[in-house]
């Protein structure tokens, strides 16, 4: 069973809402790292070398879209991805960014359009 065509408004709000979140790329640095398994906050924050406050800030709104998963451990809070699906999708968009600058390569390289 494939989506809907048209989309119902109601999801088009929905999917461009998980896009808007999407959209910073601190979130894809925080989504990329817990890809390895679970990170507290504090170990997320000197990967990324920022504040935990700004990587909380940023969990908390991938948390609230379902992406991210939070749980209190002792002093901190570990977090991992809840929906895979992020992942492969941000796997879907790499592989095409790939491919497009494969193609640009080969034609630099060839000497067309130059």
């Amino acid at each position: 069973m494939g989506m809907p065509h048209p989309l119902p408004d109601p999801l088009v709000e929905i999917i461009a809402e998980r896009f808007r979140v999407l959209s910073e790329p601190m979130r894809i640095r925080v989504l990329d790292r817990l890809r390895g398994g679970e990170l507290t906050i504090g170990e997320l924050a000197e990967a990324l070398g920022t504040s935990q406050q700004n990587v909380s800030k940023h969990v908390g709104v991938l948390a609230r879209a379902g992406l991210v998963a939070r749980e209190k451990d002792g002093n901190s809070v570990r977090c991992r991805i809840a929906d895979e699906s992020v992942m492969r999708l941000c796997e879907e968009v790499c592989g095409g960014l790939q491919r497009q600058v494969a193609e640009l390569q080969a034609i630099l390289g060839s000497g067309e359009g130059i």
